[in-house]
Formats: C-alpha cells, sequence, structure tokens
C-alpha cells in the first residue's frame, strides 16, 4: 500500500522547485492530486506533464476568489480533500536592511509576507472545514531562515519564522480535526524561489547562482550534497498522510546536519579541531 492511497491533495505553488517535487512524490504514493499554481506558462507546463491525471488549477493564494474557485474545482472532481500542502514561496535577495532602501521597504515587506505568510492563512481558513471533515492535515514550508541568521534577508527570515508561529496556533486552534505541522529546508537543488518585485528582482531566481557557488554556502553541513525537491517530498507526504496521527503543531527541521554545529572544525575529516 502507497503512503497516500485514499488521500486528496492540494499542492499550492506546486509549478516548480519545491512544490513541484513534492506533488510528483505526493502522486507517486497513490494522492489523487490537485495544484494551484499562480504563473500561467508553468500551469501550461503542469497540463503538459500531467495530463487529466491531476486537477491544475490557475490561481493567487492571496486572492480570496482564487482559492474559493480551487476550492469549488476540487469538490466537483473529487467530493473532499484530505490534506493541504503549502509550498508557495518568495525570496527577498538578502539584501542587508541597511542597503534596502527607505521607501521599498513597505512594498517588500508586504509582497513577501503576503505570498508566504498571508497565502498560508487564507488557504487554511478557505480550505478548513473540507479537511476536518476528512480528519486531515496542514503541512506548510518554512525554512532553517527560521533558527539561525544568514538563510535569507531580514525580510524572508522574518516570514519564515511567521510559519513557524501560524503552524503552532493553526494546530491549536483546528486540533483535533486537522494536524498542522511544517518541514523547514535548508538548500535545494535548482531552488526556483524568486526574488522580490519590489526590489526589482521578479526576474531573478535561487537557480540562477551557479551550482558551485551554492553549494559553497552549505559546506558546513554533515550531508553536503544539495537535495532535490523530490528528496523532500517523503516528509511533506508522510506528514500529510494518516500515517502521521502523532504530531502536530511541529516543524521539522530538514537542514542535512547544518544546525547540528555550532563551531567549524575539522573533526570528521581526518584534521584536529579547529578549536579547543
Amino acid at each position: 500500500m502507497q503512503i497516500l492511497d485514499g488521500h486528496v491533495v492540494l499542492v499550492t505553488g506546486g509549478g516548480s522547485g519545491l512544490g513541484l517535487g513534492v506533488a510528483r512524490h505526493c502522486l507517486s504514493e497513490g494522492a489523487e492530486l490537485a495544484i494551484l499554481e499562480y504563473d500561467p506558462a508553468k500551469v501550461i507546463a503542469l497540463k503538459e506533464e500531467f495530463g487529466d491525471q491531476v486537477l491544475v488549477c490557475q490561481g493567487d493564494v492571496r486572492s480570496v476568489e482564487d482559492l474559493q474557485a480551487c476550492r469549488t474545482a476540487i469538490t466537483d472532481r473529487y467530493g473532499r480533500l484530505t490534506a493541504l500542502i503549502g509550498a508557495q514561496g518568495i525570496f527577498d535577495g538578502m539584501v542587508p536592511l541597511a542597503d534596502t532602501p527607505i521607501d521599498r521597504i513597505d512594498a517588500l515587506f508586504d509582497e513577501v509576507f503576503s505570498v508566504n505568510v498571508k497565502g498560508y492563512i487564507l488557504t487554511a481558513r478557505i480550505f478548513h472545514d473540507l479537511l476536518a471533515s476528512e480528519r486531515g492535515a496542514i503541512v506548510l514550508t518554512c525554512s532553517t531562515a527560521a533558527y539561525a541568521a544568514d538563510g535569507g534577508g531580514l525580510f524572508y527570515t522574518a516570514s519564515k519564522g511567521a510559519v513557524r508561529s501560524v503552524v503552532s496556533q493553526l494546530a491549536f486552534e483546528f486540533a483535533p480535526e486537522i494536524r498542522v505541522n511544517a518541514v523547514a529546508p535548508s538548500g535545494i537543488a535548482n531552488s526556483q524561489l524568486r526574488g522580490p518585485a519590489a526590489l526589482g528582482m521578479e526576474n531573478s531566481k535561487q537557480s540562477d547562482i551557479p551550482k558551485e557557488t551554492f553549494r559553497a554556502g552549505f559546506r558546513t553541513t554533515a550531508l553536503m550534497d544539495l537535495p532535490t525537491p523530490e528528496d523532500y517530498g517523503v516528509l511533506f507526504a508522510y506528514l500529510a498522510s494518516r500515517h502521521n496521527a502523532i504530531m502536530t503543531g511541529q516543524t521539522v527541521v530538514a537542514d542535512q546536519g547544518m544546525l547540528n554545529r555550532a563551531v567549524i572544525s575539522s573533526i570528521g575529516t581526518g584534521g584536529t579541531p579547529a578549536v579547543s
């Protein structure tokens, strides 16, 4: 038996990067799948890849109207929803606050928080009753940036800290009918997180960074290879499934051991410690 047999799963932001990898994994685990994607070009690509096997909706997680239209499409096709996986996100370009133009701060804050936080809150509200009737699950995407500095700029980091708090509060409010958890990845190979339009970076993506340069930023991890989006799929799928009967209010840190070390040394490489 596959872990998501009998589950109807919605993945928001499932058109590329982490979301697409998670969606593919959920489908391979037997889920009946719906994807909500903002970018029209990605919607076309999803329909070409999955055909009629997957319900693909175009919409913006910041729009109540779009989310309600997606809900209607899901109930029309499947009649129910077992799990919601939130995978949409936007980066902030890692621009330090001191270098951020003062006249751009309002727009930058609103853009990052509306996608990374408000989108999850609206989605949870609109799909709450469907998930409750299935005794289902919500799984959101956090980040190791919520636990340690330099995983993003101030606005991205603050938004991911907010996601941790959203998970804690919704797990309390939605219990016992709905389990609410999150996964906090660190590096993701071929990450498609785009930059903010507020800083003129809407056409840049993390995947534009040369692979070795990006990998060098994670040189302190115990497991050196950058995971693919599909590698993270197993965590999202388990938390979304009914096999998870005990975890709620938790954010699972999936960091390849990065936060396990507070000090860089040569221990484990045959050398002597850099500090004593």
